[in-house]
């Protein structure tokens, strides 16, 4: 994640990424804010929550670490302290983002499933609450990994780049660190939204074979079920975010499991196989802090009307602009 390879794909991507990442994700950040969108406020409070932490990785991963690395290597953003710190700000933004997600999605869970659990769970000040434990664990955890790193070079008493300490491999508390870090983000997030989503589909399943007996009519008519219909699109907005994420995650997952348990597992350079499943992992899980505002627009209506509402306001200002010249 820290040493990026050099190349024109590689630059094309991460500038790519950057251009539209910041903007997305401000716009969501705004159009969610401004409470239109028809969702609830602890819904809206997660999703503006996610938003922010996945502005925060593009910002640190590929516009304070990536480009930099590609197109000006020997910035002060490569000396070794600052290095060290951005690796540290990269982990705390990443691990917030991902366990945001996991968080939102037991969130719904907890909507769907425990209605009686609902009102005292599901609501603004708990989302905050939640929302504030999980970035601030985030950061904490993500500390030492500011110590992890030593310099490649010296010159002239100035410490650049970084690279893991020898530590890291041979005393074994660093190791078992190491190793809770992987576990932690995103192995077990994996497996909790898996086991949520599997969960609320069996109640969801259960509930609507119940409800579709109760609200039967004789004269077999459907009659529209406004619960129901509310239900659909909040699990048609949980399941878009959460199988994106699991989508995107996954080679990451993949290059962890393969890294860990390979025997002599080694890259010996940029046409390595095991390279390039490395970067693959690296690039769709950036890729990822710029989806969901894509899924907002194709889950929610009044998102795209707020959107809409967003792109005409510099055309609005100019026109108005224009008539007061006049």
């Amino acid at each position: 994640m820290h040493a990026p390879p050099r190349g024109l794909v590689y630059a094309i991507y991460y500038t790519a990424l950057a251009v539209i990442a910041v903007p997305v994700n401000i716009v969501a950040i705004v159009i969610l804010s401004r409470g239109k969108c028809g969702l609830s406020r602890c819904i809206s409070r997660y999703l503006v929550s996610m938003a922010a932490t996945d502005l925060l990785v593009i910002i640190t991963a590929v516009i304070l670490n990536r480009l930099p690395a590609i197109y000006s290597p020997d910035s002060l953003l490569s000396i070794t302290p600052v290095c060290s710190f951005s690796i540290a700000l990269i982990y705390a933004a990443r691990d917030s983002s991902v366990w945001l997600t996991v968080v939102f999605t037991f969130d719904r869970y907890v909507a769907i499933c425990w209605q009686k659990l609902k009102p005292r769970y599901c609501t603004h000040g708990t989302a905050g609450i939640v929302v504030s434990v999980v970035c601030t664990l985030g950061c904490v955890i993500n500390i030492p990994w500011y110590f992890l790193y030593e310099p490649i070079y010296i010159i002239d008493n100035v410490p650049w780049y970084c690279k893991p300490k020898g530590i890291l491999y041979s005393f074994l508390p660093w190791t078992i660190f190491d190793w809770i870090d992987r576990l932690l983000t995103p192995c077990l997030p994996f497996l909790l939204i898996l086991t949520l989503n599997a969960l609320t589909v069996r109640h969801i399943l259960s509930a609507s074979r119940a409800r579709r007996r109760l609200r039967s009519c004789p004269t077999g008519e459907r009659q529209s079920d406004p619960e129901m219909e509310s239900r659909r699109k909040s699990i048609v907005l949980l399941f878009a975010i959460s199988g994106c994420f699991i989508l995107l995650w996954m080679p990451y997952v993949i290059y962890f499991f393969i890294e860990h348990f390979q025997v002599g597992f080694t890259i010996t350079g940029y046409s390595d196989p095991r390279f390039i499943l490395m970067e693959s992992a690296n690039v769709f899980q950036m890729l990822s802090c710029c989806t969901n505002t894509f899924i907002y627009s194709v889950t929610q209506n009044k998102f795209r009307e707020e959107l809409k509402v967003l792109m005409k306001f510099p055309l609005n200002v100019l026109h108005s602009l224009a008539a007061s010249w006049k």
